[in-house]
């Protein structure tokens, strides 16, 4: 039962393009101490500023979810951070020599390779859980957010794009790690060929390509290797919904059902929930028998290495 925080065993690091700046970016993620959170570090500014990732901090959501703080901004952190959830990496130091996360394949799968390959370290204090006790929603035209009190984290999640490709697309996710991993990190970021040009124009998508990124014409994916599952762009959203979500902090436990959100709404909604204390509460358990008490199902995240002696 994963109730501890997680940080990683070893250093770990690459190197990549930012997907809108389309700058070379190297990264090292590095392990730190218990209640840390999650920390970016810009290392090619003076002073090596840092913020953290917390929806305060968030101060864009076109396109991308990015944060800042005091001068220090990091962009498009979304995939980066689904990888932390998904293998419940609580506590880590992020280094950039740039100003965004690099976009690698698009998808998460790099970042979970790149922490795997690390190691996993279980630690000594439990985490912190956020236990959904009321229905919650927000809307914003057709697109919606809703929570449900539940058991265990769920996500039902639909898009309905005017594609042929991208109609009454639904994907329900009962979240563990290694479902995450096999299902989830590997479903690639997408946008439509009619909108590359204007998206450069505007200063995003400069690191763009077909090695990361699903591009479709009006009629089909025109990536040669085509999809990785049949329903990959909105197991994409679903990716980019953990992602924003994994920035409140502690793991949510509660069924969301999202209707054609974005970053835009799912911090909106993070906001909102945060404000609104009467929906959730703040639990801590210290031991499996606490959680079989309280009726509530912890995220199970796979594998890791025991707390030290």
């Amino acid at each position: 039962m994963d109730y501890r925080q997680r940080t990683l065993r070893n250093e770990v690091g690459c190197t990549g393009i930012g997907l809108h700046s389309g700058e070379k970016v190297r990264i090292n993620i590095k392990p730190a101490p218990c209640d840390t959170g999650i920390r970016f570090v810009r290392t090619d500014s003076d002073g090596h500023p840092m913020v953290e990732a917390r929806f305060s901090n968030v101060y864009d959501t076109t396109l991308a979810t990015s944060i800042g703080s005091n001068g220090c901004k990091v962009a498009t952190i979304e995939h980066l951070m689904a990888a932390f959830f998904g293998l419940g990496i609580d506590n880590a130091v992020v280094e950039l020599n740039g100003p965004e996360v690099p976009i690698m394949d698009g998808s998460s799968a790099p970042f979970v390779f790149l922490i795997k390959s690390a190691g996993i370290r279980e630690q000594k204090e439990p985490k912190q859980f956020i236990v959904i006790k009321k229905t919650f929603k927000v809307d914003d035209g057709n697109r919606s957010v809703c929570i449900y009190p539940s058991r265990e984290l769920k996500i039902t999640y639909m898009i309905d794009f005017k594609h042929p490709l991208l109609t009454n697309q639904e994907y329900k996710l009962r979240f563990s790690g290694k479902d995450f991993v096999r299902e989830i990190s590997r479903a690639r970021t997408f946008g439509f060929l009619r909108d590359v040009q204007t998206l450069r124009e505007n200063g995003f998508a400069k690191g763009g390509s077909l090695d990361n990124a699903i591009v479709i014409d009006e009629f089909r994916v025109i990536n040669e290797d085509g999809l990785r599952f049949k329903d990959e762009f909105v197991r994409h959203k679903i990716l980019d919904f953990i992602g924003d979500l994994s920035i409140v902090g502690p793991p949510v436990i509660g069924h969301f059902v999202v209707k054609k959100s974005g970053h835009f709404l799912n911090q909106e909604m993070l906001k909102r929930l945060m404000k609104s204390k009467k929906h959730w509460k703040l639990m801590t358990f210290k031991s499996p028998e606490e959680c079989t008490k309280n009726s509530v199902k912890i995220p199970a995240f796979g594998v890791a290495e025991p707390v030290p002696a």
